[in-house]
């Protein structure tokens, strides 16, 4: 089961605003920007990504009915700052069980299984 949403909303007002200043700097993060399906308003949404050799595969840490996940698979993309270098990211597809565990390397896995997803997003990246 993945987090709760009551966790994502409180990240969402309190502890994405922190990250912002440094998830595109580090390994592991990334900063998603991503336009709302309905608002067309640009969000910053900090995640976990692991790079691949075509691209990123995202973890989806609370759940499908996330708002970054629904906006990203209604544009077909966004972008993605990953250590300091922004990528446009295209075909998202979501893969889910353990298709979505055997994407992750051991220490993603690992985060993955500890909070309780079982889906991840990939996509390509041109950048």
């Amino acid at each position: 089961m993945p987090i709760p949403r009551s966790v994502a909303r409180f990240n969402r007002r309190v502890t994405n605003p922190l990250q912002r200043h440094w998830a595109d700097r580090l390994p592991g993060f990334g900063l998603l920007e991503h336009t709302g399906r309905t608002s067309g308003r640009t969000y910053s949404t900090p995640l976990n990504v692991v790079r691949t050799s075509s691209g990123f595969t995202i973890v989806v840490a609370y759940g499908e009915h996330s708002d970054w996940l629904r906006n990203v698979l209604a544009a077909d993309g966004a972008d993605l700052t990953y250590r300091g270098k922004r990528y446009a990211l295209t075909e998202p597809r979501l893969v889910r069980g353990d298709a979505a565990a055997a994407l992750l390397p051991r220490f993603a896995r690992a985060y993955s299984h500890a909070v309780g997803t079982e889906s991840v997003l990939t996509v390509a990246a041109n950048g």
